[in-house]
């Protein structure tokens, strides 16, 4: 009797812990994909935030098993740890300057900012979205107007996004699916074309004790077919060639 108690409760409690480990299935992703990537699957437990603090956190040990980042240095510095798989590019972008659907601060272009006395919004030196706004001005001999109008600085493009949604900024240069995902409180100026800095998104597998790396090839996959190329496209992604 004893021995048969026993051997029921190791069965129960394997088939406990089994499903909840098959389960767990995390992908760490770039702010800016956090509309696109659960329309495509709800499955995984996201985590959206700026690429380079997610890769800082998945280099201290998070438990994430896919990463998505805005620009390839995040991805590609993880795999040249040995941290991820080889990173794959899933998407581009471009960038334009975001204004409230009011305009309060009447631009009508990025040229407008010269003037200064504006208040700007852009992301951090650190983050992809600040470096390529830095690469942006600096094409387009506009390095100047973060002195001349007062500028605050984000960790992710979504802080940029909703501070100009909410009025708290003239302006901010974000990706143009931030500003379709922002609605009708917000306007997009588009930026000249040559000054556009090449934005591409690329994703890994996460190596690490305990990865779900069936779950997370099988996320990679889905979203580099058919179906993920077409749902990043309704969300105003580019995306590159097949193959």
């Amino acid at each position: 009797m004893n021995r048969t108690l026993a051997i029921t409760a190791v069965t129960t409690a394997i088939a406990a812990a089994a499903p909840a480990s098959a389960s767990a299935f995390n992908v760490y992703a770039a702010s800016s994909l956090s509309n696109a990537f659960p329309a495509l699957t709800g499955s995984p437990k996201y985590n959206f935030g700026g690429s380079n603090t997610l890769q800082t956190q998945i280099e201290k040990g998070a438990p994430a098993d896919v990463f998505a980042s805005a620009s390839p240095t995040e991805a590609q510095a993880l795999y040249a740890e040995g941290r991820c798989t080889r990173p794959v590019t899933l998407a581009t972008n471009t960038l334009v300057l975001l204004v409230p659907s009011s305009n309060p601060g009447r631009l009508s272009s990025v040229y407008t900012l010269r003037s200064g006395g504006k208040r700007l919004s852009i992301g951090n030196a650190g983050v992809p979205i600040g470096v390529y706004t830095r690469k942006l001005l600096a094409r387009l001999h506009l390095s100047s107007i973060l002195k001349s109008n007062t500028v605050s600085q984000e960790s992710n493009v979504s802080q940029v996004t909703s501070k100009v949604a909410l009025g708290s900024a003239d302006a901010g240069f974000v990706y143009k699916t931030d500003a379709l995902a922002g609605g009708d409180r917000v306007r997009a100026l588009t930026l000249p074309r040559y000054a556009q800095p090449p934005v591409r998104y690329q994703m890994c597998a996460v190596i690490r004790d305990g990865a779900n790396t069936t779950a997370a090839q099988s996320f990679i996959n889905r979203v580099v077919s058919k179906t993920g190329r077409a749902t990043l496209r309704r969300f105003g992604f580019g995306l590159p060639p097949k193959g």
